[in-house]
């Protein structure tokens, strides 16, 4: 866990990428950070749709860390609580949740982060941040 300050976590920022991360010195994939804009850039405007309706949802919980790479844009908390990663026909989700769910939208992922199980989700129109992934999306904010 980071330090609080004021009731905000203390990030530390990497001296040599300039990105943000919850504890000093932690293990990253060393690439430079970039902006939302570059993230989306070139894609189709749906998609940056999709992602601005997950991020206005996260905002309604509090505040959101975004970390944002080429290949996509990290979300954190105190951690990170999920990924969105603009594909060719899709927004390619990771998120973080408690425990294992799985639907026809949703799936586990190969992966976990101490307890949280990492999920993959394909959202293809804003029609899909629906009351389902924003519960997700929810869940995945609380836990992280």
């Amino acid at each position: 866990m980071s330090a609080i300050l004021d009731g905000m976590p203390i990030r530390w920022t990497c001296p040599r990428c300039d990105r943000e991360f919850a504890r000093a010195g932690q293990g990253h994939t060393c690439v430079p950070g970039g902006t939302v804009a570059e993230t989306f850039a070139g894609r189709p405007p749906w998609q940056r749709a999709v992602y601005d309706a997950v991020l206005d949802h996260l905002h309604t919980l509090g505040d959101v860390h975004e970390d944002a790479v080429k290949v996509g844009v990290f979300l954190k908390r105190d951690r990170k609580l999920a990924e969105l990663r603009p594909r060719a026909r899709d927004v390619l989700v990771y998120l973080w949740l408690p425990r294992p769910v799985e639907t026809a939208r949703i799936a586990p992922a190969s992966w976990a982060s101490g307890p949280r199980v990492g999920h993959r989700l394909s959202l293809r129109a804003v029609s899909e941040v629906d009351d389902e992934v924003r519960e997700w999306f929810t869940i995945a904010y609380e836990t992280s």
